[in-house]
């Protein structure tokens, strides 16, 4: 049996759902049975994602691409520069 990857709008959305149903009177265990996710799996959501709404879960997406890039920038810079400090000391 193959394991569904969510994507994070997704997530956010279950989060909800859940507590609209805990709203509702429903018990927390079986709120969460009813989106069909394990307690883990919604304890861990609620952990990275909880009180996030979509405006913000796009900004966190774009900051971590952003990171990503400028991490690439970096590595890539470093390796020049010891390349460069390599082939002035006349190893090559």
């Amino acid at each position: 049996m193959a394991t569904k990857r969510h994507k994070p709008e997704e997530i956010v959305t279950k989060l909800r759902q859940v507590e609209v149903l805990v709203g509702q009177g429903m018990a927390r265990v079986d709120a969460i049975r009813e989106v069909r996710i394990t307690e883990q799996t919604y304890y861990r959501w609620r952990k990275q994602y909880g009180g996030m709404g979509t405006d913000q879960l796009k900004e966190l997406k774009r900051l971590q691409k952003e990171n990503e890039r400028l991490r690439k920038a970096v590595s890539d810079l470093t390796l020049d520069k010891l390349i460069l400090a390599e082939a002035a000391r006349g190893n090559f």
